[in-house]
């Protein structure tokens, strides 16, 4: 029996470890804000903290998060969260959507560590999270929005 917390919830499931965590959240636990993207964790579509670390849960099994919290974008929370939530809305920064949950959980690990970013510090932040539709721009200029937000 593998033992996490899942935004903010007790959770236990009975599961082979080497499960990728996408799997159990998406098919066994209905929480689908995480998204397959590619599998191999080259493209960010499935980011969710692990002990409030990004993670792709992708290629994590799920026993790795046995004893630990896992957030995914259904329960991002917080100051950070919001100011990035704001900005991505009136910035209107998805086309698509798909990679957005993706995008926001790094944005938000983002502005948690640096108040003020540069245009370089997001680029590289944000580089493992990649936009079929090619928002880039949008998604830079919604981060320095959520930062300004944030009093940056």
């Amino acid at each position: 029996m593998i033992h996490f917390t899942l935004n903010g919830m007790a959770r236990q499931v009975d599961m082979p470890s080497e499960k990728p965590l996408l799997w159990v959240l998406r098919d066994d636990l209905g929480v689908t804000g995480p998204k397959f993207g590619c599998g191999v964790a080259l493209c960010g579509a499935c980011t969710v903290y692990v002990d409030g670390q990004p993670a792709r849960a992708c290629i994590t099994g799920v026993g790795d998060v046995d004893g630990k919290s896992v957030t995914t974008i259904e329960g991002l929370s917080g100051r950070v969260a919001q100011a990035v939530q704001e900005s991505w809305t009136k910035l209107d920064v998805p086309q698509c959507g798909y990679c957005q949950s993706g995008q926001v959980m790094a944005a938000t690990a983002l502005l948690s560590q640096n108040k003020a970013p540069s245009d370089s510090d997001i680029d590289n932040a944000m580089s493992g999270n990649l936009c079929r539709c090619n928002t880039y721009h949008r998604i830079r200029a919604a981060v320095h929005d959520a930062a300004k937000r944030l009093g940056a």
